[in-house]
């Protein structure tokens, strides 16, 4: 392939993104020896890098192919698109800030009395913001994921995810709350806070400290008033995990 067809290559596939009909984002294939698997991995990372570089809007697989010093269908054997590189990478985010909730996700942190539960959330608001900044362009993926439309569905489904993965404990530490409203408020709660975490991105003048503890707040209460119902099921104190370094 001479470099005009690699053009025109390039060219075909960053159209895909300008069209009515919504980019693939699924890769092409998943590699299994160790060279490509190490390509796949350039590729994500170039992508992470140009992305805190560029932004959104320039980013194009051009310019990764660039950064890397492969052709066009190298990429192209593995993304159909610059989307579908996003794609995956909001993926990984997602699942590493989820995979913070899974010892948090227990009946006793929902048990726990008001003050200590917003405590508890502020910390793994925290925690959460740590994370997603030390991610490779983490702040960078965290706006695409709510400013291309084609995104937002790994965001939605995370959301989604982690709302059954908080309500089932919530339910057993309070069986007579109302679970309809119970997953409303906890859906609510996992926006807002990350729509907090998104609003410290974009104005670095906020304190991090005082916006957790505020939302952690309105969290905390929101969740009080769910329990009424099963206000006699027991409380129980959960040990403060370390704070990350």
């Amino acid at each position: 392939m001479n470099r005009v067809e690699e053009r025109l290559l390039v060219a075909a596939h960053e159209a895909e993104g300008s069209q009515a009909a919504p980019p693939v984002l699924e890769p092409k294939k998943q590699p299994t020896q160790k060279r490509a698997q190490e390509t796949y991995e350039r590729i994500l990372g170039a992508c992470a890098d140009l992305l805190g570089e560029v932004g959104i809007e320039r980013l194009s697989t051009n310019l990764i192919c660039q950064r890397l010093a492969i052709s066009p269908p190298a990429l192209y054997q593995y993304f159909p698109n610059k989307y579908a590189i996003l794609h995956e990478l909001g993926q990984r985010l997602m699942q590493v800030q989820n995979e913070l909730l899974t010892p948090w996700a227990v009946p006793e942190t929902m048990a726990l009395s008001e003050d200590d539960f917003a405590a508890s959330v502020a910390e793994l608001f925290m925690q959460t913001l740590l994370i997603t900044e030390q991610m490779p362009a983490g702040v960078w993926v965290t706006r695409a994921l709510r400013a291309v439309p084609s995104l937002q569905e790994v965001r939605n489904r995370s959301h989604d995810l982690v709302t059954d993965l908080l309500l089932q404990p919530f339910l057993q530490a309070w069986p007579k709350a109302d679970a309809a409203q119970a997953r409303l408020t906890i859906r609510l709660a996992i926006d807002a806070l990350y729509a907090a975490q998104e609003l410290l991105f974009d104005d670095p003048s906020l304190d991090p400290q005082a916006v957790a503890h505020t939302m952690a707040q309105m969290v905390s209460g929101q969740m009080m008033r769910l329990r009424v119902a099963g206000a006699k099921a027991p409380r129980k104190s959960l040990p403060r995990r370390p704070k990350s370094a």
